[in-house]
């Protein structure tokens, strides 16, 4: 009975280890997460734009909010055609599949405007700062795999 109370117990504490360190762990990986600058955060805050760099920036910016917002409503209205087209037959038909495509083709052109604007925003940087604006992008990209 002596033995089966000490195993207890020491399964109890080992087990409490194991919590709290993976609590801790859990909790490190969130903060470094939730603290990761975005990219807008990273170029305006990060790479000490000049006076120039930012009007140039701005203006990036503001054309690319407008063929964004343009994208989104395409997705919108993709969903909706696809929505309509699930509710008519309730099966994977050829309208199921014609609003898919759709809406896999607005993606795709709302990730091709993204790249560009990307690209665009690397365009109007200094060499040092493309090469810092290069590991974060080649950071973001690769850690959203994961």
């Amino acid at each position: 009975m002596k033995g089966l109370s000490r195993g207890l117990i020491l399964t109890l504490v080992l087990t409490l280890f194991a919590a709290v360190g993976g609590t801790w762990i859990g909790a490190r990986y969130i903060y470094a997460q939730q603290h990761q600058p975005s990219l807008h955060e990273f170029v305006h805050e990060e790479l000490k734009l000049n006076a120039d760099q930012q009007t140039r920036l701005a203006a990036l910016e503001q054309d690319f909010a407008v063929r964004r917002r343009a994208r989104e409503a395409e997705l919108r209205a993709a969903n909706a055609e696809l929505a309509r087209a699930i509710q008519a037959r309730h099966e994977y038909s050829p309208e199921v599949q014609a609003a898919v495509e759709r809406f896999h083709d607005a993606m795709g052109e709302l990730q091709k405007e993204t790249i560009l604007h990307v690209l665009a925003m690397r365009a109007i940087l200094t060499p040092e700062q493309a090469r810092q604006f290069d590991a974060r992008i080649s950071e973001s990209l690769t850690e959203q795999a994961s």
